[in-house]
């Protein structure tokens, strides 16, 4: 099928993909890119999926993903060895954070895995490790809302990209996203320069924190744990969701639980 009426071929050789495959609908992105990693499918590969049926996130949550609004993003990747895959969806925040920044938005990272504009959820990303027999691969899902508005039930907490950028396409950002995950570092942390950027883009950093423990937010290490201060001195989160205080921005060096 095309992809905003733009052929998977045209498109492929727009956005530098070595093998591009478009969908009408899917129940995941994830697992066509499962699916086809397990038949000996080429790191590389792209899936993207006009509508996902089951789009998923982290822990089992789901992901709005309607018909022709957003990019719905499977990409095969095969790193020479393991890789520990938080550090890999902090790494692929990042090329989507680049990606947006380049069409004409301000985003942020919320650890570990979302992209914010606005304070509201733009962006997610999901990476599933796998092995089977001698191979082992990962399959990273991308989901982005470009084409709002949103149904009221989600708008007070996601967003979409032409609410901040009008007319932007999804091939736009298309072509700025996927020539950097041709390019993605197999680094087992985060290299210098990239957790200096994550700390440029970081949303949590200052913010006081409620669960699941309380404290505030002082950044992400290169190993990708989230660093809290607490009375107790520096915690480190290495997976899980986190829950912000209200109460807004604290003072540096200042400690305080939810009010």
């Amino acid at each position: 099928m095309n992809y905003d009426g733009v052929s998977p071929d045209d498109l492929a050789e727009r956005v530098g993909c070595r093998e591009l495959i478009c969908l009408a609908a899917v129940s995941s992105t994830l697992d066509v890119i499962h699916e086809l990693a397990g038949e000996g499918a080429p790191g590389g590969l792209v899936v993207l999926a006009d509508e996902q049926v089951h789009g998923r996130g982290r822990q089992g949550r789901g992901w709005y993903s309607p018909k022709g609004l957003g990019i719905w993003l499977g990409y095969l990747y095969r790193p020479p060895a393991p890789l520990e895959t938080g550090v890999l969806a902090l790494r692929v925040g990042l090329l989507v954070a680049r990606a947006v920044s380049v069409v004409g938005a301000a985003p942020r990272i919320k650890w570990p895995n979302d992209i914010l504009l606005a304070d509201r959820k733009l962006a997610g990303v999901l990476c599933e490790a796998r092995a089977e027999r001698d191979e082992s691969w990962v399959a990273i899902g991308i989901g982005m809302n470009v084409h709002g508005p949103l149904p009221s039930e989600f708008a007070w907490s996601a967003t979409a990209l032409d609410e901040h950028r009008p007319g932007v396409t999804r091939v736009q950002v298309l072509e700025e996203l996927v020539p950097s995950l041709n390019a993605l570092s197999p680094a087992p942390m985060l290299e210098l320069l990239e957790h200096e950027e994550l700390a440029r883009y970081d949303w949590l950093r200052d913010r006081a924190l409620s669960d699941p423990v309380p404290g505030v937010a002082r950044g992400v290490d290169r190993d990708g744990a989230l660093l809290v201060e607490t009375p107790n001195g520096i915690e480190r989160l290495v997976a899980g969701s986190v829950v912000v205080a209200r109460g807004g921005e604290q003072q540096a060096g200042r400690v305080s639980s939810e009010e």
